[in-house]
């Protein structure tokens, strides 16, 4: 008898044990929610940093789990769009490349930030990247990180960078008769880096690629300028015999072995550079974006994540208040200093630690505020297709034929003729 109450007392001991480790929440805690963030696969621990700080400061009202979507942009879209469709109630917060908005938001797969939540999410924001959060007047997402490229070049081969891209090439083809490193390094592979760099020149040249209402194709002559430019470039001296077959890290790459004296990237290269290659560090140097006219301000194309809410979270008002907290100027200071990522909260390109390690912050701060973007609509992925089939290779383009025939397939697009990716 005796056996049987300490038997029953044990119990009865490991039971409250157990009340207690699950009310100070351990590991077996099922009351506190989880949201799932779905983001680009980050290596720098940063944004698990994010996901863990706010899920502590949440005061035990939720934790956040960080999930890496694949690696290529095209295979994250893919697997957010395949588990959205099927009205997948397990995705909370959602990164989205800048020109998914208006393809989620029109099919109703992410929320609107109205209120208190919009509020906050725009205050202090730059107006570029929130644009790329915008659909029809309302704001579907909230800037998380930006980008934009900067033209780098090698201070010991010109000590003044050019000005614009007619500048450059002079600079190329005088340091390739002199025998000297004269490739300009950019993204010329079929794929969403080309249509990039169309549009940072169409953009720069003082065009579009759509209309304002983004219901027809806009192009003209500033498109024919800036196709003639890529071509003019791509049958040049500067052009790098790879160029047809690259994209970012292979400009990376070129630079670092010494054989470019240009290279039009993002600011991740700078970091690269220092750890690669310390002695061609020390003259590797930043400008603006080059212009396509002396006279008008070059726009170069806004890169970078916002962050969305699932239309079918299980714990919206959760989400909208982790979202926030993931792109607070401590989470995004961090992902600065350690992911390489350009915030988009104004006040921080003004922080000593970020002006520390990015030298180059108020070149990026200044084309960020005169960036332009890609075409904001629900085809866009269609619209991309389009511009990168019709200009590779860009040594072949012929400006205004290839220029009539984004047009006309544009158009097919927009009415949903043609393909969909």
């Amino acid at each position: 008898m005796e056996r049987v109450v300490r038997r029953t007392r044990a119990l009865v001991a490991l039971t409250l044990l157990a009340s207690a480790l699950a009310a100070c929440g351990g590991e077996g805690d099922t009351s506190r929610p989880t949201l799932n963030w779905y983001n680009f696969p980050d290596d720098s621990g940063a944004l698990q940093k994010a996901a863990d700080r706010c899920g502590k400061e949440s005061g035990g009202r939720y934790r956040i789990s960080y999930n890496k979507l694949p690696r290529a942009a095209d295979g994250q879209r893919q697997q957010l769009v395949r588990r959205l469709a099927a009205e997948d109630d397990s995705l909370d917060i959602l990164g989205l490349d800048v020109t998914w908005a208006a393809e989620f938001a029109e099919a109703r797969w992410i929320r609107e930030w109205t209120g208190g939540d919009r509020r906050r999410a725009t205050e202090g924001t730059l107006r570029v990247p929130l644009r790329t959060a915008t659909w029809k007047g309302k704001l579907y997402a909230v800037p998380y990180n930006t980008n934009v490229q900067l033209l780098w070049y090698r201070k010991d081969l010109v000590p003044h960078p050019p000005t614009t891209w007619a500048e450059m090439l002079d600079m190329s083809r005088a340091l390739a008769r002199q025998g000297k490193p004269h490739y300009a390094e950019i993204q010329g592979a079929q794929y969403e880096g080309l249509t990039v760099w169309f549009n940072s020149l169409l953009n720069s040249a003082g065009g579009t690629i759509l209309n304002p209402s983004a219901t027809a194709p806009s192009l003209g002559p500033p498109a024919v300028r800036a196709a003639s430019i890529m071509r003019d470039l791509a049958n040049s001296p500067a052009a790098d015999p790879s160029l047809p077959n690259q994209m970012e890290d292979q400009n990376r790459l070129a630079m670092e072995s010494g054989v470019a004296a240009f290279e039009i990237n993002y600011p991740f290269v700078y970091p690269s550079m220092k750890a690669n290659n310390p002695k061609l560090f020390k003259n590797f140097r930043w400008a603006p974006y080059p212009r396509v006219d002396a006279g008008r301000p070059a726009h170069p194309t806004i890169g970078g994540i916002d962050l969305a809410v699932s239309a079918y979270s299980r714990h919206p008002d959760l989400a909208f208040e982790a979202a926030l907290c993931l792109r607070d100027r401590e989470n995004q200071l961090t992902a600065a200093l350690e992911g390489g990522l350009p915030p988009t909260l104004r006040a921080l390109y003004d922080e000593p630690a970020f002006r520390k390690e990015y030298p180059f912050s108020q070149e990026v701060l200044s084309s960020l505020e005169s960036a332009g973007v890609r075409p904001l609509t629900p085809a866009y992925q269609n619209v991309s297709i389009v511009v990168s089939h019709t200009l590779s290779p860009p040594s072949a383009i012929r400006p205004e034929s290839a220029v009539r025939t984004i047009g006309d397939q544009i158009d097919q697009a927009l009415r949903s003729e043609g393909v969909i990716p």
